[in-house]
C-alpha cells in the first residue's frame, strides 16, 4: 500500500501546500468530509475573534498561530465548495476573485491614477466599489445583518450619510476620547443589566428603525 503524498513535501508555495493539506484532510478525513459550509459558520466566528484578541492582547507568535487558523476556514470553504456538483470554485478561484477586485480597488498602484493622500487612495476605493455594487437598491445594501450591534451600527451609521436623519445623541456626558467613550459605553450596559433589559437587543432594534427611515428617505429621493 502506497504511504499517502505529503503536500509540505510536494509543494514549494507554503500558500500551496497549506492548500493542498486542507485537500487531503477533506477528502481522507471522516469528520471533515461531512462538514458544510453552515456548519463552519461557528468556527469562523471563533477564530476571527481569536484573531482580534492575539492583536488587542496576545504575542507575535500568538497572531501569526491565529491568522493561520482564520486561513483554515478560509481553505476549508474553498475544499467544500470544489466539491459542490453545481457550482464549483476552488482557493484558486478565490485568490483570483480577490486580486481582481484589490487592482480594480487600486487603480493609483495599478493603473494612472493618483493619491498622494489617504483621504484620496479613499476616493479612487469608494469609486471602484461603487461601480461594482450598481445593483444594489439601498445604502445599507451588503451590510452583515448578523455583525454584532455595536459593530452594525458603526458601519449603518458610515453608510446612511444624508440619506435619513442621524439619530441625535443624548449623551450627558460627550466622551473625548475612546478610553472615555468606552467607559460611557460600559455605564450604559450596567444601566440595562440593572433594569433586565437587553443591551445587544435594544441597540439591533434602534437599527432597525435606522434602516427604515434610510430605506424610507432614499425612495423619497
Amino acid at each position: 500500500m502506497t504511504a499517502p503524498t505529503d503536500p509540505l513535501r510536494q509543494a514549494v508555495d507554503p500558500l500551496r501546500a497549506a492548500a493542498e493539506t486542507m485537500r487531503a484532510v477533506r477528502e481522507r478525513c471522516v469528520w471533515s468530509q461531512r462538514i458544510t459550509h453552515r456548519d463552519l459558520v461557528p468556527y469562523l466566528i471563533e477564530e476571527s475573534h481569536e484573531v482580534i484578541d492575539a492583536v488587542e492582547n496576545g504575542t507575535r507568535a500568538d497572531l501569526r498561530e491565529e491568522l493561520g487558523d482564520l486561513l483554515w476556514q478560509v481553505l476549508f470553504h474553498s475544499a467544500i465548495a470544489a466539491q459542490d456538483a453545481d457550482e464549483p470554485f476552488d482557493i484558486d478561484d478565490v485568490a483570483a476573485t480577490l486580486t481582481e477586485k484589490m487592482v480594480r480597488r487600486h487603480p493609483h498602484v495599478f493603473a494612472d491614477a493618483v493619491a498622494t493622500t489617504p483621504e484620496e487612495v479613499l476616493v479612487h476605493w469608494n469609486a471602484a466599489k461603487a461601480a461594482e455594487k450598481r445593483t444594489r437598491r439601498s445604502a445599507l445594501d451588503g451590510i452583515p445583518r448578523g455583525m454584532p450591534a455595536l459593530a452594525l451600527a458603526q458601519k449603518m451609521l458610515g453608510r446612511v450619510g444624508e440619506s435619513a436623519p442621524r439619530p441625535a445623541a443624548r449623551m450627558t456626558r460627550q466622551p473625548d476620547s475612546e478610553e472615555q467613550l468606552g467607559e460611557e459605553l460600559l455605564a450604559l450596559v450596567s444601566h440595562a443589566r440593572e433594569r433586565g433589559w437587553d443591551a445587544e437587543r435594544a441597540l439591533r432594534e434602534r437599527l432597525r428603525r435606522l434602516e427604515e427611515d434610510a430605506t424610507a428617505a432614499e425612495r423619497r429621493g
